[in-house]
């Protein structure tokens, strides 16, 4: 080294020092490198070269920093400065550390994006979140490695930051859950809604309200008690006033409960004919609160959500045409469910009824055996809403088809006897006669 120092007219360990940190720190990287982009040759996933690239770009400035580390203790320098140029080669370390693993971690969620295009609206704001995360840990280990202490202030402000950043990151994350729920009931056309797209919007509104008074609420609450308020009288009073609305608006409370599970569970749809509590009819409006009907004759009838025990809905995915028809026992109930299959057969085949039948008529057999007739049921499925449709065609043409076939419909009969006239009776009777004669005379 002396030799060196005389070679070059002053210290050789200025240059000697260097020069042996960047062989080691390119021996190594030699070594890292290779062995990884072999093992990363022999898997397919793209997420296997990130992690490489971020080693490979990562060990030569950690090894470089290790090395000087260790080289600065024979620097010709006064302790303080060999100790100010350790803790900044420290700091550079954990700041480059930081760094990388935020883009590591950024370009892995990139790639799950690819992967798993329905995942994208929830990623991005996860990768916010972790360079965020990044950046913090990376002040908060320089800071320690630095021996700066913060200030009650200091690690107060870092807090309410965090909270705000977490506050906002959570809504961003429902935000996009609920756009992805209505993305997924999407049909395609523009140009209206349908009903499904109308209840997604609705259900997503509420839940976007909702999140958003109970996040921002509880993040209000963190920063009062970062901030050294009591925040218990506050949750006291909240609760209070909260179970005073409740008990005070609790009908309110639960036709708005039982209108959104009404909503979320689909079990009922604006268009859809359904029965309420006994009481039938097209389904005009789902709101929170009541759901509205207009019967046959035209009646609304309104229900307070909260007071419906009982939906049944009449066309929901399919319909069926139920029917019972009767003929004489004199006929073959064979001959006549034949007849039967043939009409429902025939049915299906028509340009105009044929598009709202589903599958073939199915014939139950036999249901009754009646004081006059012999009942047989039969079934069609067809298209929601066009039962009746398909049912009053069905039961015209069994009627035209059976008069046809010579087949009897039975019907009863009904003797009228009207025992002795009373005097009134007869009364009227002859002065009715009477007046009939005389019509004929003139």
């Amino acid at each position: 080294m002396e030799r060196l120092t005389e070679l070059f007219g002053f210290n050789a360990r200025y240059v000697v020092y260097p020069v042996i940190a960047l062989v080691i720190a390119g021996t190594a990287k030699f070594i890292i490198h290779r062995y990884l982009r072999n093992w990363a040759k022999k898997t397919t996933g793209k997420i296997d070269d990130k992690i490489v690239n971020y080693l490979d770009n990562l060990v030569t400035p950690l090894l470089l920093i290790s090395v000087l580390y260790f080289i600065s203790a024979w620097l010709p320098l006064a302790a303080n400065w060999i100790r100010y140029i350790q803790k900044a080669l420290i700091v550079i370390a954990i700041l480059l550390v930081s760094l990388y693993s935020a883009k590591l971690v950024s370009s892995i969620l990139v790639v799950l994006q690819t992967l798993r295009e329905n995942w994208q609206r929830f990623l991005q704001p996860l990768r916010m979140l972790s360079n965020v995360l990044f950046v913090l840990l990376g002040v908060a280990l320089s800071l320690k490695a630095l021996n700066i202490s913060l200030t009650n202030e200091g690690i107060r402000l870092v807090r309410i930051v965090g909270i705000i950043i977490g506050a906002y990151v959570l809504l961003k994350i429902i935000s996009l859950a609920v756009v992805h729920m209505e993305h997924l009931v999407e049909d395609g056309d523009t140009t209206s809604l349908s009903e499904a797209e109308k209840r997604a919007r609705t259900l997503g509104k509420i839940i976007n309200s909702t999140a958003f008074v109970v996040v921002i609420g509880i993040a209000l609450m963190m920063i009062l008690s970062e901030f050294g308020m009591n925040i218990m009288p506050i949750i006291t009073g909240a609760s209070i006033a909260g179970l005073g609305i409740g008990l005070g608006a609790q009908n309110l409370v639960r036709d708005i409960i039982s209108g959104f599970f009404l909503i979320f569970e689909d079990q009922i749809r604006v268009g859809d004919v359904a029965r309420i509590n006994g009481t039938g009819g097209v389904v005009e409006a789902i709101r929170l609160r009541t759901t509205i009907l207009r019967d046959l004759e035209g009646v609304v009838h309104i229900f307070p959500n909260g007071g419906i025990t009982q939906v049944s809905n009449l066309t929901k995915e399919f319909s069926y045409s139920v029917l019972s028809v009767g003929v004489a026992y004199k006929e073959n109930v064979d001959e006549v469910m034949e007849v039967l299959k043939s009409i429902g057969e025939n049915l299906a085949q028509d340009e105009s009824f044929g598009s709202l039948v589903l599958e073939p008529i199915e014939i139950l057999g036999v249901d009754d055996l009646g004081d006059s007739q012999v009942t047989i049921k039969i079934r069609i499925k067809t298209l929601p809403l066009k039962q009746w449709i398909v049912g009053r065609e069905l039961r015209r043409r069994i009627k035209n088809t059976f008069d046809k076939r010579g087949i009897e419909i039975p019907f009863p009969h009904v003797s009228v006897y009207f025992g002795e006239a009373s005097k009134p009776f007869n009364l009227a009777m002859q002065t009715t006669m009477q007046e009939a004669s005389r019509n004929e005379e003139h």
